[in-house]
């Protein structure tokens, strides 16, 4: 196999690989602190517990930043449950809470653009 047919992700689609890489990383990280931030301090639910509720969203940060393809593809299918949760959340509670909902909401929806032009640039078309 030749040099030119078995380039590497980062060689082929360099700058919108490593674009995607940063954006997903930094909103994966604000979504975690969101969801720590939510249930600590900002807008406490009673039981601190559910601040293991972001556990799951660190899951994948090292494959997203390893570059692994199954992570981002496991990260877009995650991201849903935080949107249900903040769709709910966001229909349901006042105030600050209602506020931090629709921030979880516009983190998750970034989230998602993010990873599926991530995948779509890594996966050969016909």
């Amino acid at each position: 196999m030749s040099a030119s047919t078995a380039e590497s992700p980062l060689v082929s689609h360099g700058g919108v690989v490593r674009g995607t890489r940063a954006a997903t990383v930094v909103l994966l990280a604000a979504l975690i602190l969101l969801g720590l931030a939510w249930e600590l301090w900002l807008a406490p639910t009673g039981s601190r517990a559910l601040a293991l509720k972001v556990l799951p969203l660190a899951l994948p940060l090292g494959g997203v930043l390893t570059l692994r393809l199954a992570s981002y593809r496991a990260l877009t299918l995650l991201v849903w449950l935080y949107v249900a949760e903040g769709a709910f959340r966001a229909a349901t509670e006042r105030g600050t809470a209602m506020q931090l909902a629709w921030l979880e909401l516009l983190l998750c929806a970034a989230l998602f653009a993010v990873c599926v032009v991530h995948i779509r640039s890594r996966v050969k078309t016909p």
